[in-house]
């Protein structure tokens, strides 16, 4: 019996299998998911100085623009995630951006030297410049972002802001940072917990003990969703048993923000 034409036929088969495999798309691959801090996970919190890195605990924030990617690697080798602080609040003379802010979106000064408030009605001005901010914290590693200043409304800013104004940039804000596929904190904004805690991964909060008002924080706990917490003129046993059973993840720090710190 002659095969040759059934060999034909299974070797021009297998050719059309073969050519059907290369030319098939390569499959995208799967984003790796949002990194989603716990209820009491440990962290240190330093924006001044370089990063000392003998801490030992699961998550560093650190400044976006005064820390380069090998920063962040090294901090990673070692098992930490790592947040990137920016100002999404205010405008800041010695960031390297300054002069990308129009005049218009300058209100008054905010308290530290060299900073000014931001118009955050002006999403067009300023979506683009955060957005750019965040490309940043992207592009050297971070794992997620926390943008200061996001309760611009309830100080005197020089502009008319409502509290409309911040849930909309806070949101926008958020989002920016999510499109990156990066996790973000909602930096105090105790008022808009309750609309903001299903758009933040987490919560960054200053002196919620000193002012009483550290309950208003529990649906982030409820949520599954870290709060990292610092107190500065409280001694840590005054407020830490109450931060312990609020499921925080709190310390003492000195305002400069160094390496120093008391933790719960």
């Amino acid at each position: 019996m002659n095969r040759t034409p059934r060999l034909r036929t299974l070797f021009l088969a297998l050719a059309l299998l073969l050519l059907a495999a290369c030319s098939a798309p390569t499959p995208e691959p799967t984003p790796e998911p949002r990194w989603l801090p716990r209820p009491g996970t440990a962290w240190q919190w330093q924006l001044d100085g370089r990063i000392d890195d003998r801490v030992d605990v699961p998550v560093y924030d650190i400044d976006g623009f005064e820390n380069d990617a090998a920063t962040v690697r090294r901090l990673h080798r070692s098992g930490r995630k790592v947040i990137c602080y920016i100002n999404a609040g205010a405008w800041e003379s010695f960031r390297p951006d300054h002069r990308k802010f129009p005049a218009a979106v300058l209100g008054g000064e905010n308290g530290w030297a060299g900073e000014r408030w931001l118009d955050i009605r002006r999403l067009d001005i300023l979506r683009p410049l955060m957005a750019k901010r965040i490309d940043i914290c992207r592009a050297r590693g971070f794992d997620a972002v926390e943008p200061d200043l996001l309760d611009a409304y309830l100080n005197e800013t020089g502009f008319p802001l409502t509290a409309a104004h911040q849930l909309a940039y806070n949101r926008m804000i958020a989002r920016l940072a999510h499109d990156r596929g990066l996790s973000v904190g909602l930096k105090n904004d105790l008022p808009q917990v309750p609309q903001l805690v299903g758009d933040f991964d987490f919560a960054v909060n200053e002196e919620c003990a000193q002012y009483g008002d550290c309950a208003a924080l529990t649906p982030f706990v409820e949520a599954g969703k870290a709060v990292f917490h610092v107190e500065y003129a409280l001694p840590v046993d005054t407020f830490c048993k109450r931060a312990r059973q609020l499921g925080f993840s709190s310390m003492r720090k000195k305002l400069d923000l160094g390496v120093w710190r008391q933790p719960c």
